[in-house]
């Protein structure tokens, strides 16, 4: 089970793993919303996600035809994006976790637009 909150606490949320997969997506319109290099998200099923406290809080924003992003209003904290191709599915923004969401990352999206000044692994 994965435990969350938005930066002020006045949206708190659960979701049932398992976790399918981890990602960095580095399309810009997850620079932009995230304010960084790359979004970070867990990909869990969305029947096992549930705000918990809030729920009048968070925000949806269209950012593209099929892409929802949802934020708490208060605090602007990116809390999931969701697909409409695949409404079985939720993505869970890793830094919103409590604790810390501990596996790994598998994937890396859209690595065409990863900024130039992000370190590289080696």
């Amino acid at each position: 089970m994965l435990h969350g909150s938005c930066l002020c606490g006045g949206v708190a949320y659960r979701a049932e793993g398992p976790v399918h997969h981890a990602s960095h997506c580095y399309c810009t319109m997850c620079q932009k919303q995230h304010g960084a290099a790359a979004g970070t998200y867990a990909n869990v099923s969305r029947a096992g996600y549930v705000i918990e406290r809030g729920e009048d809080l968070v925000t949806e924003y269209a950012s593209s035809d099929h892409g929802r992003r949802g934020f708490c209003s208060v605090c602007g904290s990116t809390l999931f994006w969701r697909s409409t191709q695949t409404p079985d599915k939720i993505a869970v923004t890793l830094g919103t976790m409590e604790p810390e969401y501990d596996g790994p990352v598998q994937r890396e999206l859209h690595t065409d637009t990863k900024p130039k000044w992000l370190p590289t692994r080696e």
